[in-house]
């Protein structure tokens, strides 16, 4: 029997978060939520999820600072991580991003649907 997985969403836009917690729960996750990058670390590093989706912009510690304390703990190094932003990133920073702390996508939210980012989810965690 397969176990369910667990998706962390670490998202400051309410209304975005809890239609990524809906639509993963109608996917059968079971998710955690967070509203800024500080509780997203703090959740992460306790409940130890299968996957982190990520916003950038939030309040008190932005996606990539999260994202940078995620990677420095044992646990946190290999956990696949969705970026889910607003920015067009710069290359530079991508390139820099990418070699530094290893996000497994960048997703600008205006060109995915709520049912592609779940099929991309299962598709990283080979569901």
């Amino acid at each position: 029997m397969q176990t369910k997985k667990i998706i962390l969403v670490v998202e400051d836009e309410k209304s975005l978060r809890e239609a990524l917690v809906d639509m993963l729960t109608m996917k059968n996750f079971i998710t955690i939520e967070a509203k800024n990058g500080r509780e997203g670390v703090e959740l992460a590093l306790l409940k130890h999820p299968d996957l982190v989706l990520l916003d950038i912009i939030m309040p008190e510690m932005d996606g990539l600072a999260t994202l940078k304390k995620i990677r420095e703990d044992k646990w946190g190094v290999n956990i696949p991580v969705i970026i889910l932003t607003n920015l067009n990133t710069v290359k530079d920073q991508l390139i820099d991003d990418k070699v530094a702390n290893r996000p497994t996508y960048y997703l600008i939210k205006s060109n995915w649907k709520l049912l592609d980012i779940a099929k991309k989810i299962e598709k990283i965690l080979a569901i």
